[in-house]
């Protein structure tokens, strides 16, 4: 009895419950994922990067693309100098920067895309172990069958109207319409499979590359390793864009053959092989066919990924400080 009696006066409290303030409101704390950021922070600085890169080397990426093309196009020999004076000749200054309105649109969320699945799988398949070649190829992998699927069609649209003035349409919207009319949605994916054979070990060897130079150089004088950190990502990303982009030549050529296949005289192909397209270039061009552009493609790759490394490092960095003075206050 006296037991229970003092489990009901226990019940009973003479405690007075304090009422919350009207403009109270619980909140949740999300802790961020990976490197202290969240996944719509990659995004952004993905996004900002990509666009950065690819709008600054854009004039180095139409003349390549006007190097690789085969048929009655106006650029015929492979030299460097050749194909600029010939862009210049034929559709002034500006057409270096024909076709950039596609790229813009298509730049910034395929980049959004890219590196944020990279960080994703980057921290899955590390499992802690942040010196793991393997686990950055693979993830770069991923992140770039991703990223083609969103960036390739206005890629396309990029390269049709990098041929200058021959090219039929009038701008982005022009082409996009035309191209839906004649050849129908797949076209916009012709060369999708050729961009994954050849980002797959793009990517794989870039940010493997990356990754390792990035370590080394830090690791050569850790004590101003913060202070140089925007030369280590420059240095260490454009060395790994220009051994990608030498890997890579032959399956880029191919893949410009197919996304302007049939436009300005440009040989059309019957089936999209890639092992169509490569006959015939050997055929028409000699094996140094395979490697048409490859100077221009190496000097775009090279300082771009300096660019768009440095550049999303440099976001990643705003966000993480961001986040830590949030997290202080």
């Amino acid at each position: 009895m006296a037991t229970e009696a003092s489990a009901a006066k226990f019940k009973q409290s003479d405690l007075i419950p304090i009422p919350l303030p009207p403009d109270y409101h619980p909140e949740l704390i999300v802790t961020p994922s990976h490197d202290g950021l969240h996944f719509w922070e990659f995004m952004i600085a993905g996004s900002i990067a990509g666009m950065v890169e690819h709008m600054a080397m854009f004039p180095i990426d139409t003349i390549k693309t006007r190097m690789q093309v085969l048929g009655s196009c106006p650029i015929k020999s492979a030299g460097l100098r050749q194909a600029l004076q010939s862009i210049i000749k034929s559709d002034g200054p500006a057409g270096l920067y024909r076709g950039i309105g596609a790229m813009g649109l298509g730049a910034g969320p395929a980049h959004a895309v890219y590196f944020s699945m990279y960080e994703m799988c980057k921290e899955t398949f590390t499992r802690g172990n942040p010196n793991n070649p393997t686990a950055h190829a693979a993830a770069g992998v991923v992140a770039t069958v991703a990223s083609d699927a969103v960036f390739t069609p206005m890629d396309m649209v990029k390269q049709r109207l990098q041929l200058g003035s021959g090219s039929p349409y009038k701008g982005v919207f022009d082409c996009v319409r035309t191209v839906l009319r004649e050849e129908g949605f797949r076209a916009f994916y012709a060369s999708y499979k050729t961009t994954i054979l050849m980002n797959a070990p793009f990517t794989a060897v870039h940010f493997a590359t990356y990754e390792a130079a990035k370590r080394g150089l830090m690791g050569i004088s850790m004590e101003s390793a913060n202070d140089e950190r925007l030369v280590v990502h420059a240095t260490a990303g454009a060395v790994a864009g220009a051994l990608a982009a030498a890997v890579t030549t032959p399956l880029d050529v191919v893949k410009t053959q197919l996304q302007c296949q049939g436009v300005c005289g440009c040989d059309r192909y019957a089936n999209g092989s890639i092992k169509d397209v490569l006959k015939t270039i050997v055929k028409k061009d000699g094996y140094r066919g395979l490697f048409r552009g490859w100077m221009p493609r190496m000097m775009f790759h090279a300082p771009a990924a300096a660019i768009c490394w440095s550049t999303y490092e440099a976001g990643k960095s705003f966000f993480q400080e961001l986040n830590h003075d949030n997290d202080r206050s």
